[in-house]
């Protein structure tokens, strides 16, 4: 079955949509990291009352990650879920 052409375009549907939000969801951690240790004055920016740019970027990590979670799940649903049932159908029906 991992060998079938359905298989196949199941595999790349998910890692195309996998693999690139992944990297990017990690190069935006990296970034949040590397200005919280190196360019702690523009971290410490007050951009309004005891908000500085900091936490504004560390809830954006929240946010993303949640997103991120979201969008997958819909990608799933009208993606990868109908083709994995497809392919669960063929399997069990050979069975």
């Amino acid at each position: 079955m991992q060998q079938s052409a359905e298989f196949g375009e199941l595999r790349t549907a998910h890692r195309s949509f996998a693999f690139p939000l992944t990297i990017a969801f990690i190069a935006w951690y990296l970034v949040y990291v590397l200005l919280s240790n190196y360019a702690g004055d523009f971290m410490g920016t007050k951009l309004f009352g005891n908000i500085n740019v900091a936490l504004v970027l560390g809830l954006g990590q929240f946010l993303t990650t949640f997103l991120i979670a979201w969008f997958y799940s819909r990608h799933a649903a009208s993606k990868l879920d109908p083709k994995s049932e497809a392919i669960k159908s063929r399997m069990e029906g050979d069975a």
